[in-house]
């Protein structure tokens, strides 16, 4: 599995994968065709409430962090759509924030690479569980 994080503003490149952008509004000033986004999955970015809560006050990320993974707990459908999508080879979700370590495609991408890591890991029983 690998997940790559780039800003939709960098230039695509072949070793992105499949590039997934993970905003619920289209970045500014920016067109379809510079984007080369292959997927565009509005229904796993943070609420337009909780986006405009946090309005990138580094502050507030902890509970950012935190409010936003309990909404994506409640969207159990897009996150396995964005698993699939992961499971099937390189991607980069695609955001169009300007600070590059506090955004949802960073809390998205560590929740994806846990839950992932945890679906991989032997049961007490010594079987493993089949990531889905």
């Amino acid at each position: 599995m690998s997940i790559r994080l780039k800003r939709a503003y960098e230039a695509p490149s072949p070793a992105d994968g499949v590039r997934i952008l993970v905003e619920r509004l289209w970045p500014r000033g920016l067109s379809k065709e510079k984007a080369d986004v292959d997927v565009w999955l509005k229904e796993v970015a943070p609420s337009t409430e909780l986006r405009r809560w946090f309005a990138h006050d580094v502050a507030k990320w902890p509970e950012f962090q935190r409010r936003y993974r309990e909404e994506l707990r409640g969207r159990p459908a897009e996150v396995a759509r964005l698993k699939q999508l992961v499971g099937k080879g390189p991607v980069t979700f695609v955001y169009g924030s300007r600070d590059q370590e506090h955004n949802a495609a960073t809390v998205l991408k560590e929740m994806l690479e846990s839950d992932l890591k945890d679906d991989m890991a032997p049961k007490p029983d010594g079987a493993t569980r089949r990531p889905g």
